[in-house]
């Protein structure tokens, strides 16, 4: 990328789809949405989930990646180049990737370690009692680990757009989705007999993962599942933290957006999708339903277990989930960094090299405080929902529960009522391209999408 002078852009479709899809594909959606799956009913989450990507969803990624086209801007200035006076949005929608980088590094750190654990063969180890809490309380080895993750992410945004981000996401993605895809198949395949002389199959737990359970559902029970799935496609569409509008702003005019969002649905879905097939069933072969519902520490505590349930095969099995989601933590991070970075060079016309330094030591400042919050700076901290948090803890629910729905909010106000939806349709539809839900996209950013946000929020703040 010229630094001062024309902005570069993706090479084609392609390279831009990858980078987008491989931005959503990360750690929040493969431990999140098959925990909030088993939660909320199976198959009615998924429909919910569903319908929810197709009108919510695509209205929030179709505004961000058109405001950064249009304005040729990351967030931190497209926001008040497109409309004076709404600048503010854009330092929101820069500060929520600057709070999630060093606390995404260090679990990229985690990540790093149980990889070259089962790599090495002792993924028994992985699989007892209080080891994860045990290694997250280690005052060095997490730090080291962190610093490791966040090296390599910073290389890969230090090589600019095409050389960096783009080559990376056009290799990554497809061997990510055949490992996501192949640990499906296997899941489904297994079976195992307890202790009771019960015997459970894959396929049995891919039943409960995909069928809808409308036993003892209520008004209440539904609104929960709704907000469930409103609150995960701030995950699995990376949307409302500045990194569409930075990756907008890369999309060559001649482009068809339209379609290439079209494209970014399908990917970020069905990954969204496969990371609960590849991780429910095995879930309940080994542990039943009650397994299922282990919530943040089901990749670090419930899976070495059944990975070690497995036998020789768990070793293998779980070499391959965690380069897997190894892999997908270092497409995540690229697309937070680089939403940061860009930012600080459209911002203050800085060099690459110099914002990826600033923004790296921001990140690593901020991680090793997040990983002295397991030991040295360890505290407790009740948040609104209830949760006993952490520094990290506190740090995801502000980024995650409070700035994304207010930027989402703001943004859905400014284009739907301040500079109309006319902006962002003429953008898409440029050069003659077609724009298949023009309707449902004006009815969803004038109304529906501020009402589903404002109904995000109070429940979040106010739970009870």
């Amino acid at each position: 990328m010229k630094e001062h002078g024309k902005r570069n852009s993706f090479k084609g479709s392609i390279g831009f789809v990858m980078a987008a899809a491989g931005s959503a594909v990360g750690l929040g959606n493969i431990w999140r949405f098959p925990y909030l799956a088993a939660k909320d009913g199976g198959g009615i989450f998924l429909v919910v989930y569903i319908i929810l990507a197709l009108t919510f969803g695509f209205t929030l990624l179709t505004t961000e990646i058109t405001i950064g086209r249009k304005t040729r801007q990351s967030s931190l200035t497209a926001y008040s180049k497109l409309k004076k006076g709404w600048g503010f949005l854009g330092v929101i929608s820069c500060i929520i990737p600057a709070i999630i980088m060093p606390y995404y590094c260090v679990i990229g750190g985690w990540v790093v370690k149980y990889f070259t654990v089962f790599i090495s063969g002792n993924g028994v180890n992985a699989a007892n009692d209080g080891y994860f809490s045990g290694f997250i309380t280690k005052e060095t080895e997490p730090i080291l680990l962190m610093i490791i993750f966040l090296v390599i992410t910073a290389f890969i945004v230090f090589r600019g757009v095409n050389k960096g981000i783009e080559s990376f996401s056009k290799v990554m993605m497809p061997i990510l989705f055949l490992m996501i895809i192949g640990i499906s198949i296997f899941s489904f395949t297994i079976s195992h007999t307890d202790a009771a002389g019960v015997t459970r199959r894959g396929i049995e737990g891919f039943k409960i993962y995909l069928i809808p359970d409308f036993s003892g559902m209520t008004v209440e029970k539904f609104i929960n599942v709704f907000i469930d799935a409103l609150g995960q496609l701030f995950f699995s569409l990376s949307v409302a933290m500045g990194i569409m509008v930075a990756y907008g702003s890369y999309v060559k005019d001649d482009e068809d957006i339209g379609k290439s969002i079209n494209r970014i649905e399908i990917f970020d879905t069905l990954a969204a999708l496969f990371a609960g097939a590849m991780i429910i069933p095995a879930v309940y072969v080994f542990m039943g339903s009650e397994g299922m519902s282990q919530g943040p520490g089901l990749m670090f505590v419930s899976l070495p277990k059944v990975f070690n349930t497995m036998g020789a095969a768990g070793t293998i099995v779980g070499c391959v989930f965690f380069a897997m989601v190894l892999f997908a933590a270092f497409t995540s991070a690229v697309s937070i960094m680089e939403a940061v970075v860009s930012s600080f060079m459209d911002k203050f016309g800085l060099s690459r090299k110099t914002a990826c330094i600033l923004e790296a030591v921001i990140a690593l400042a901020g991680g090793i405080i997040v990983c002295l919050g397991y030991n040295r700076l360890y505290f407790e901290f009740k948040l609104p929902n209830g949760t006993i948090a952490q520094i990290l803890d506190i740090m995801d629910y502000l980024s995650n529960n409070c700035l994304m729905p207010v930027v989402a909010l703001g943004t859905c106000i400014l284009v739907g009522w301040v500079i109309k939806p006319k902006a962002i349709i003429d953008e898409v539809e440029k050069n003659g391209h077609r724009f298949g839900r023009k309707g449902l996209y004006i009815v969803m950013i004038k109304f529906l999408a501020p009402l589903f946000l404002l109904l995000l929020l109070i429940k979040t703040l106010f739970p009870a």
